[in-house]
């Protein structure tokens, strides 16, 4: 297999590094505060930040254990995203979210901001496939 391009893999188990949020957000990368914001508008961050205490200034414990499994997963999203890949292959990544939240996601996050990039998504949610270029089986 030859890849063209940069690429981003999302995988079904969220991998969180012990940091901030912003930290595993950017991983490395300078801050554009521009399309930070939009990242986390895409990954529908916005209102979990405002919930902690610290914003995206607060401290992830190891593997993200004060995270619920669809933070963990939405802030790995995020990463993805703010890499600002050519590709993504994203393995079943609205699993940790529920119903609502997952189409947002997929609204926002593949609809909108991947509009533009090849993506592969992997899922076992129906209700997603009629939006896509090809299926397989």
């Amino acid at each position: 297999v030859s890849v063209c391009g940069s690429s981003a893999y999302v995988s079904q188990s969220a991998w969180i590094q012990s940091g901030t949020i912003e930290e595993n957000i950017l991983f490395g990368s300078p801050k554009d505060k521009a399309k930070y914001k939009n990242v986390i508008h895409a990954c529908s961050l916005k209102k979990d930040l405002e919930l902690f205490s610290h914003g995206d200034q607060t401290i992830i414990g190891d593997r993200g254990i004060n995270l619920s499994g669809g933070q963990k997963q939405r802030v790995q999203l995020a990463r993805a995203l703010y890499q600002d890949a050519d590709i993504y292959l994203l393995d079943d990544p609205f699993s940790a979210v529920d119903a609502h939240t997952g189409s947002e996601l997929f609204r926002e996050y593949i609809l909108t901001a991947l509009a533009n990039k090849t993506v592969i998504f992997v899922t076992h949610q129906v209700e997603f496939l009629p939006a896509t270029d090809l299926i397989l089986v």
